[in-house]
């Protein structure tokens, strides 16, 4: 990240970009900061001018007390200001739910595509998890528990007791710590962990939204929801691929659909 813009709120974000053409903000998951989408940013950089940056509490941005769901659209809106007035933009995951947001408040975004946000309508049990993770999330932050907190996550990702343990002796851990407060971010993001159908609504611009055709059916049922939710929106499945994406599968993709 070797630029910086600023939020409406004074937070500082930093940013990268890289490659040429209409320009893209990738926004990245839960636990991930702007590096973590820099693969995909080289795949898209022959065609787009791809921009990849941390998301406030994470990184090398900033972070700035209380922290609301419309303070990550107006971090947006400065990164949409600092790289020419308007661009399209890609999430993945619980980014994609953000991307969505700032798509729907009537930021000047041209497209718009997003990666398995993981909605749980079609979860087993899917609303009482997430309102479980989200009171527990909330307790073991408070309690100042982030190894606690951490674990929650993997544990909703669907990561096994056994993995979990592996990860908590493993050199990542006390960078998964201190990220963990982050969560909280991303939870809030997620809402009530549901499709949000009256606010997609809103979605005027073109929208994509893709899934692994590998990933579990309730993932893929929530990408097509997605698209059905948006007017016009579009579903593309990618065969053999899971929530980890490839980007070297991913980039041509969305490269075609946000070149447009």
């Amino acid at each position: 990240m070797d630029k910086k813009t600023t939020s409406r709120d004074g937070t500082s974000l930093a940013y990268s970009v890289s490659g040429r053409g209409p320009v893209v903000i990738l926004v990245s998951g839960a636990m991930s900061t702007g590096g973590t989408l820099a693969p995909l940013a080289e795949r898209l950089a022959d065609r787009l001018t791809a921009v990849v940056y941390d998301r406030r509490g994470r990184g090398r941005s900033g972070d700035t007390a209380p922290y609301a769901v419309d303070r990550e659209v107006e971090d947006l809106a400065a990164l949409l200001d600092a790289v020419g007035g308007d661009a399209a933009l890609f999430g993945v995951s619980s980014g994609g739910a953000l991307a969505l947001e700032a798509a729907a408040s009537g930021l000047p975004v041209t497209r718009t595509a997003v990666y398995e946000v993981p909605y749980a309508d079609h979860l087993a049990d899917g609303a009482a998890r997430e309102a479980a993770y989200k009171r527990d999330l909330g307790q073991a932050l408070a309690e100042g528990r982030r190894g606690d907190a951490v674990e929650l996550f993997l544990r909703l990702t669907g990561l096994g007791e056994e993995m979990i343990q592996r990860a908590r002796q493993s050199p990542m851990w006390p960078g998964l710590e201190a990220a963990a407060p982050s969560l909280a971010h991303d939870d809030a993001v997620m809402g009530d962990g549901l499709l949000p159908r009256a606010r997609l609504a809103a979605v005027s611009v073109p929208l994509l939204a893709v899934v692994g055709g590998a990933s579990p059916e309730w993932m893929r049922r929530a990408g097509r929801d997605i698209a059905d939710a948006v007017p016009g929106g579009a579903y593309r499945v990618l065969e053999g691929q899971t929530h980890m994406v490839e980007p070297e599968v991913l980039g041509p993709v969305l490269a075609e659909f946000l070149a447009g």
